[in-house]
C-alpha cells in the first residue's frame, strides 16, 4: 500500500502526534507513507515526501506540523483539477487531518478518492466529535497567560483584557477563562450587556479589588453589536480576519470606570505551545485508529472522539455546521456559580 498523509488549515499542537503515530503504524505494517506538504497545495503543486521512521522520530513532542500547512488554497471550483492531480500520485488512499476548511473543501471530491478524516482545530467546534486536539493545549496556554499576567495587574491595580482566539465559537476563552479563574469571560456565543458589565467591575471597584482579568474571544460582542474586524485576506476563504476587541474594550473600561486598563492579544502563542499529555494521548490513540482504519480499507470514515474513546464516524459527521457554546452549558453555569461574569 501506499498511502498520502496530509495536514490542512491552521496548525494545532498535536498535529506531529497524528504524524508520527498514523506513520509508525503504517510504516511497521509494510505500508509506504507519503507525507503532501502544505495541505492541499502539496496536491496542486505536487509536493510530496517520504515519511519514514528516523524522520518522525519524536515528532509527537513538538507544536507545529512537520508536513506544513496551509489555509490559501481551497478546491472550489478546481474538483476535476484536484482529482488529477492526486490521481498522479499514485496514492491508495489518504488520511486527512484538518478542520472545517479542510473537510469542506474534501466535499466535492470525498466520493472519488479513498479517504480517511482526522478533525483538527485548537477551536474545539468541530461537529462530530466531542473534542479535538490541539484544544487542551490553547486553553493551557490561555489559563497560564492569565495566571502570569495577574501579578502584574495586581502590583499595579490594574484591569487586563486578555484576547483568545474564536471566531464564531468561544471554547477557548471559556475553557481558559474557567481554568484561571478569569473574573470575566466574553464569548459570541452570549452577546454581553454592556451596562451590566460596567457595573460589575464598578461593584469590584467599590470592594476594593485591585486587579480584575478578563478574558475575551476575538468574535465576541456586545449585544446589539458586531464583532470587531482587524483586517482582510481577499484571497482567503474568510477574509474576514477578526481581532482588536482586546484593545477597544481597555480603552472603553478605562473611560467608564477610570480604573486602569491594559490589554494582550495573545494570537498564534496559543497554537505554538508544545502538546499537553492529554492532547499527547488523544492524538496517540487517533493516529493508530487511522492507520488502521487504511489497513482495513476502511475508507469514506473519520476518527472521533465520543464517550471517552476514540472510535469511528461517517465521514460526513465532520462536515457539518460548527459545534457552538450552548448559552447554558454546564461549564457556562460552573462560572457563574463561582461568581465569574460571563
Amino acid at each position: 500500500m501506499r498511502i498520502g498523509l496530509l495536514t490542512g488549515g491552521g496548525d494545532a499542537p498535536g498535529l506531529n502526534g497524528i504524524i508520527e503515530s498514523c506513520a509508525r503504524v503504517l510504516i511497521n505494517n509494510g505500508v509506504e507513507v507519503v507525507g503532501i506538504r502544505d495541505g492541499f497545495e502539496g496536491i496542486f503543486e505536487n509536493r510530496t515526501i517520504n515519511l519514514t521512521l528516523d524522520r518522525i522520530e519524536n515528532a509527537h513532542s513538538a507544536a507545529g506540523t512537520i508536513l506544513g500547512s496551509s489555509n490559501k488554497s481551497g478546491t472550489a471550483g478546481r474538483e476535476s483539477e484536484f482529482r488529477e492531480k492526486f490521481a498522479a500520485l499514485g496514492l491508495d488512499g489518504l488520511i486527512a487531518c484538518g478542520g472545517d476548511g479542510t473537510f469542506s473543501g474534501l466535499y466535492g471530491v470525498c466520493k472519488d478518492i479513498n479517504l480517511i478524516g482526522v478533525p483538527k482545530t485548537i477551536d474545539n467546534d468541530l461537529s462530530g466529535t466531542e473534542i479535538t486536539f490541539g484544544y487542551d493545549t490553547a486553553c493551557a496556554s490561555v489559563a497560564e497567560s492569565v495566571d502570569a499576567l495577574r501579578f502584574t495587574a495586581e502590583a499595579h491595580k490594574r484591569i487586563i483584557v486578555v484576547e483568545t482566539m474564536g471566531r464564531t465559537a468561544g471554547w477557548i476563552a471559556l475553557g481558559g477563562g474557567v481554568a484561571s479563574y478569569a473574573d470575566i469571560i466574553l464569548v459570541p456565543e452570549r452577546p454581553y450587556d454592556k451596562y451590566k458589565l460596567i457595573k460589575f467591575i464598578k461593584d469590584k471597584q467599590a470592594g476594593g479589588r485591585r486587579q480584575l482579568m478578563v478574558v475575551v474571544a476575538e468574535g465576541a460582542s456586545a449585544k446589539g453589536g458586531e464583532a470587531s474586524v482587524a483586517f482582510k485576506v481577499e484571497s482567503a476563504p474568510q477574509s474576514e480576519r477578526f481581532g482588536g476587541i482586546a484593545f477597544e474594550m481597555a480603552r472603553w473600561i478605562e473611560h467608564e470606570t477610570c480604573w486602569d486598563a491594559r490589554h494582550v492579544v495573545l494570537g498564534h502563542l496559543q497554537r505554538a505551545r508544545h502538546p499537553t499529555t492529554t492532547d499527547r494521548f488523544l492524538t496517540l490513540f487517533m493516529g493508530v485508529e487511522a492507520a488502521n482504519m487504511a489497513l482495513e480499507k476502511a475508507w469514506g470514515q473519520a476518527v472521533v472522539y465520543r464517550q471517552g474513546r476514540v472510535t469511528r464516524a461517517p465521514l460526513t459527521d465532520l462536515m457539518q455546521p460548527p459545534r457552538l457554546i450552548d448559552p447554558d452549558h454546564r461549564w457556562v453555569q460552573a462560572a457563574q456559580r463561582l461568581g465569574i461574569f460571563i
